[in-house]
Order: C-alpha cells, then sequence, then structure tokens
C-alpha cells in the first residue's frame, strides 16, 4: 500500500510547484524579448552618435586644413 501512496503524494506536492515555476519561466522569457528589442534600438542610436562624430571630428579637421 505503501508504494502506492508515495507517488501520488509526491504528485500532489510537486504539481504546484511545477505549475509556478512554469509560469515564472514564461514571464522571464518575455522580458528578454523587451530586453532585446530595447538594445537593438540604443544600438542603432549608439550608431547614429557615431556616425554623426566622426562628420564633427572631419569638420574639424577640414578647418585647420583651412589655417
Amino acid at each position: 500500500m505503501a508504494e502506492v501512496l508515495v507517488p501520488i503524494v509526491v504528485a500532489l506536492i510537486m504539481g504546484p510547484i511545477v505549475v509556478i515555476l512554469q509560469k515564472l519561466r514564461k514571464e522571464n522569457t518575455d522580458q528578454h524579448a523587451e530586453g532585446r528589442i530595447l538594445l537593438k534600438v540604443i544600438g542603432n542610436k549608439v550608431d547614429k552618435i557615431g556616425s554623426k562624430l566622426d562628420n564633427h571630428i572631419g569638420w574639424h579637421e577640414g578647418i585647420k586644413e583651412e589655417k
């Protein structure tokens, strides 16, 4: 009789724990997706700033050559 009760008790205890862990995992996946999108946006902005700085430095070099 004890051989039958042990798996039942384990299932009753672990069942709700597994459900909670799966919900937390789904939320974490959603957060990672949002983070990936934000990092892409930030990367694009940094690239734009880099090109503006390159142009500005080139402008300064052109001013030096005129003098």
